[in-house]
């Protein structure tokens, strides 16, 4: 009884915990999620990030109140270059920091999301025996959680039919870890949309199409919507956009010479609107006063979106690794809980795809039932719930 007491009570009430993803917010956002949620299930527990020198986890992982450690990690160059020589060098030094790092803080789990520095930090950790979970955001698994996948004891999944990247019975579908004022939105009563309609300005009693880019915006996304505002406006189409600060700078004073050129349009009294920002806080507040969605097809933009239960238009990044966008868009098109449209096609159909759609009532909803196939609100606690099983059974 006594050997049983030490070997269960740390794991109860002090494990140990290394994190390890980064690169860009969808790697770091779900990790410093985990880690919230851990602290909230162990309180006594220890947090250890470990993130890429210069990259941005660097930075944001402090300002969420944890501790993080860098490595020399960095990806290799595409085309031939001499850089890639010192990339190698610098990925052995990372494995073998990582090697020091995870014997130093012994950790009970070591928790990666993706990126760079997640590779060395997982590697050896499996390597080491110590228990390693993986967290795949995407419809397409990242290189790092493909290259370890097979020694973790359990990969975490955003979507669905994941089996052609992972062993069989090695994974699960959680879901994606979603913000908590997002998930708090199925608690909200549909007649809260009209005040926050009114938040933004808009008519309470008109259509509202939210476009969203991500922080930075998507320069194809804004571009069409901004070259279409008068056909979207005769369509008594309202708009919520997220613009990102360079189509801000660039565009703002364009947007309200339109308006108020076209003062019968889009400033009389029952006159549709449209608020546009560099970036909205208040993301929660937008969903809610949108009937349709136009975004970017980021893993954890497509888990809000099935979460809140709106119909979408995604429009994937062309420029990001192994398309992965596309995959993530193509789960959703597949189920028909989410239209697809190209980067290329978006300015020759995208305005006129949001306009029919819509007004297409009966094909909303269809959506709004398939995304609760997807929806997981309670992934981040169910990953947590997952964590806290394997730690147990191996003490």
């Amino acid at each position: 009884m006594s050997n049983s007491t030490k070997n269960t009570t740390p794991v109860q009430n002090s494990p140990k915990f290394i994190l390890s993803g980064g690169g860009t917010g969808g790697h770091i956002f779900p990790a410093v999620a985990i880690a919230n949620a851990l602290k909230i299930k162990f309180p006594g527990a220890q947090f250890l990030f470990v993130g890429a020198i210069g990259k941005m986890e660097m930075e944001k992982v402090p300002k969420e109140g944890f501790e993080i450690i860098g490595l020399p990690i960095e990806g290799l160059k595409r085309s031939a270059s001499p850089r890639n020589i010192i990339v190698l060098l610098k990925t052995i030094q990372s494995f073998w920091k990582a090697r020091k790092i995870l014997r130093t803080f012994q950790p009970s789990a070591v928790i990666g999301t993706g990126g760079y520095a997640s590779l060395p930090v997982c590697f050896m950790a499996s390597r080491m025996g110590i228990t390693t979970i993986l967290q795949e955001q995407n419809g397409f698994a990242g290189l790092t959680n493909r290259l370890v996948a097979s020694r973790a004891a359990l990969i975490c999944t955003g979507f669905p039919s994941m089996e052609k990247f992972f062993p069989a019975g090695n994974w699960e579908f959680t879901g994606n870890p979603v913000r908590q004022n997002i998930i708090d939105l199925g608690k909200k009563l549909d007649s809260e949309t009209a005040a926050c309609r009114q938040k933004f300005g808009l008519q309470p009693h008109l259509p509202v199409l939210f476009i969203t880019g991500g922080s930075l915006g998507a320069r194809t996304i804004n571009q069409t919507i901004f070259n279409n505002l008068i056909q979207l406006a005769e369509a008594n189409i309202q708009i919520v956009w997220q613009m990102g600060l360079p189509f801000a700078k660039s565009h703002a004073e364009k947007i309200h010479q339109i308006i108020e050129s076209n003062p019968a349009l889009f400033l009389s009294p029952n006159a549709p609107r449209i608020f546009h920002a560099p970036f909205i806080y208040d993301m929660d507040d937008a969903y809610q006063a949108a009937d349709l969605v136009v975004s970017r097809a980021g893993a954890i933009s497509i888990s809000e979106i099935a979460v809140v239960g709106k119909p979408s238009i995604l429009v994937p990044s062309p420029n990001v690794t192994d398309d992965h966008q596309t995959k993530n868009a193509q789960v959703l098109s597949e189920l028909n809980a989410a239209m697809l449209i190209t980067d290329k096609d978006a300015p020759q159909t995208l305005v006129n795809a949001c306009i029919e759609l819509i007004k297409d009532t009966k094909k909303m909803s269809e959506m709004q039932e398939k995304l609760e196939q997807i929806a997981k609100p309670k992934a981040t606690e169910t990953i947590a719930n997952r964590i806290a099983s394997l730690i147990e059974n191996a003490n």
